[in-house]
């Protein structure tokens, strides 16, 4: 597929997805959205760990999982080619189903 018109040369596209449970959280869901990011001249930049939200917990991957499911990435794909592990650590407000501080 060929770049889209946001993706001329002289611009760079990166890619931040949401690791989700039972959605793309396995080994070969990573390598195949890595690959058609970078078919598609997108770069992978991170691959975020769901907040704790109320009515989400369902799709909650704890923590040493992702770790693990990245560390595996980048036995599979160049460094470019692999999304790098984040979370959101800022403080919200309680309330609209957010997480508590210092939660």
């Amino acid at each position: 597929m060929p770049p889209t018109a946001c993706a001329r040369p002289a611009s760079t596209l990166l890619n931040q997805a949401v690791l989700l449970r039972g959605v793309n959280d396995t080994l070969s869901a990573q390598i195949a959205l890595s690959e058609a990011l970078g078919d598609s001249g997108v770069l992978p930049y991170y691959l975020h760990l769901l907040d704790h939200v109320r009515g989400a917990s369902h799709f909650l991957v704890p923590d040493n999982q992702a770790q693990e499911l990245v560390g595996r990435l980048l036995t599979r794909l160049p460094g470019y080619g692999t999304q790098a592990g984040a979370r959101d650590r800022r403080r919200t407000r309680q309330g609209s189903g957010q997480r508590k501080p210092g939660a």
